[in-house]
């Protein structure tokens, strides 16, 4: 008895089983932007006065035994700031727009791939983004935003 040798053209017709982890390309691409993008939002909060307008601030206050924190007067932001930040949001909009409307979630649903099992795709598309080159794609794709 002899193992039958495959038929090399039935080898092309075989379709592989559907794997809603095996993102596209510019899929990946987009939520490594993202990230990258909100990673540098974040960083631009951390350098920024607590409030956006000139606010004079709070004391700190005690009453009946409850502590309550106060805050230091902010000078606001530069308009600079403000300006770089607003468009760090509007492209963070569009980027994560490009995901969740991406065709990729549609195919997903015509395979048979919804509720825990989508949204697990969509976690594993955000864990993907993590590590350095998320900073590195939006470094290199964004102009200076300082």
């Amino acid at each position: 008895m002899s193992t039958p040798v495959p038929d090399p053209e039935l080898a092309f017709t075989e379709e592989k089983p559907f794997d809603p982890h095996d993102f596209p390309q510019d899929l990946r691409t987009a939520q490594l932007r993202a990230a990258g993008l909100y990673a540098e939002i974040h960083a631009r909060q951390a350098r920024l006065p607590w409030s956006r307008e000139p606010h004079p601030g709070w004391p700190e206050t005690k009453e009946r035994g409850r502590e309550s924190s106060g805050r230091a007067a902010s000078p606001g932001w530069d308009p600079a700031d403000a300006a770089a930040y607003d468009e760090l949001w509007a492209d963070l909009r569009k980027a994560t727009a490009a995901i969740q409307g991406h065709q990729w979630w549609e195919i997903c649903r015509a395979k048979g791939v919804n509720g825990p099992a989508l949204v697990a795709a969509r976690q594993a598309l955000k864990s993907q983004s993590s590590g350095s080159s998320s900073a590195i794609l939006v470094s290199s794709s964004t102009r200076d935003r300082s």
